[in-house]
């Protein structure tokens, strides 16, 4: 199966870009971090600015593959 240069640029993306936040708030979540409500505003910038390129890199590669 071939797959569009563009999917695996707009996967990576979100995972570079949504991951450290989601990190963040999961070890918040279970209990990791002192702060059981953190305000990560460096990280959560990224996912901001990351995720709606990212989902369209990923929506164009799907249609293209």
């Amino acid at each position: 199966m071939r797959r569009s240069r563009l999917l695996g640029w707009g996967i990576a993306t979100l995972v570079i870009g949504c991951g450290p936040l989601l990190a963040i708030l999961v070890a918040a979540r279970i209990g990791l971090l002192a702060d059981p409500d953190p305000n990560p505003i460096g990280p959560g910038l990224l996912a901001g600015i990351s995720f709606w390129p990212g989902m369209a890199m990923v929506v164009i590669g799907w249609f293209r593959r």
